[in-house]
């Protein structure tokens, strides 16, 4: 029997306790809540009482644009799983607070059954799937039901297939989306589940947001309700062919700016996700 080691994860959060509930649900019942590591980017944040039992921190605010606070948040992020592999930890797992890495529940494994089976030597990703809502067939997302009981449909994405998972310290580039000096190795029955735009009402309600709205984030915002557009207007494919097929596509193929990246000759594979991930998430 394999030996099951020591995961933590790590994620910076600012006005986000919508995500960040259910980020410490999950990972707390994965992981246990003594082995998440939760920093709050801004002295004027306020600690949820949900964090309870685990390792939450008030931090100084980092960067005031989008670009300078991106690099300097994984900066940060990176530099604390290093000191947490070099300390006490086998794994890091690092992804924002909307962002699920989940094992395939036809394996009846647990993450840390599943990672703790797994030969990593730098880090390993899962595949990235980005939701949306299908307008028309999906309501507005409510808090007392799971995310994967009321959005069913996805789009395999490139941009969300991320290296998450350090086994030895490493940089993270922007976003989690790439280790610099590094190549990624997408692990099979294992999967990124990305919520940050699944839903048009909070979307808009983002958009309203004059913290994000300051910080440069309007463009970035109206660019991510596409996977909304893209799930309501096209045919979902069958999640077990399209994600092998995804899967073996962007372990060989590379964008020419950033051969350390996954593509996927830019196609839009929306899937239905199974039943029997609707009690995952």
């Amino acid at each position: 029997m394999e030996k099951t080691k020591r995961i933590a994860a790590v994620t910076m959060v600012r006005n986000d306790d919508f995500y960040l509930r259910k980020w410490v649900d999950y990972y707390g019942s994965q992981l246990g809540k003594e082995n998440l590591y939760i920093f709050f980017d801004g002295l004027d944040q306020t600690i949820a009482p949900f964090c309870e039992g685990t390792n939450a921190k008030l931090v100084k605010k980092i960067g005031s644009q989008v670009v300078e606070a991106e690099k300097g948040r994984l900066k940060f992020l990176s530099n604390k799983a290093a000191s947490l592999l070099v300390e006490d930890y086998d794994l890091v797992i690092g992804v924002d607070a909307d962002e699920f890495i989940v094992v395939d529940p036809k394996l009846r494994k647990t993450l840390p059954e599943f990672l703790s089976g797994l030969n990593i030597k730098s880090s390993v990703s899962g595949l990235g799937i980005d939701f949306g809502q299908k307008l028309g067939e999906e309501g507005d997302i409510t808090e007392d039901q799971p995310f994967l009981r009321q959005r069913h449909y996805g789009q395999i994405g490139t941009r969300y297939t991320k290296p998450s998972i350090l086994a030895k310290p490493l940089v993270w580039g922007s976003g989690f989306h790439r280790i610099k000096g590094h190549n990624f190795h997408i692990v099979k029955d294992l999967y990124l589940f990305h919520f940050g735009y699944f839903d048009m009402k909070r979307l808009q309600d983002r958009f309203a947001d004059k913290d994000r709205l300051a910080q440069g984030w309007g463009k970035h915002m109206e660019k991510r309700s596409r996977t909304i557009r893209l799930v309501t207007d096209k045919k979902a494919r069958d999640f077990d062919c399209w994600t092998s097929f995804a899967r073996i596509c962007q372990t060989i193929v590379r964008p020419p700016y950033a051969l350390n990246k996954p593509a996927m000759f830019e196609a839009k594979i929306i899937v239905r996700i199974p039943e029997r991930f609707q009690d995952i998430v």
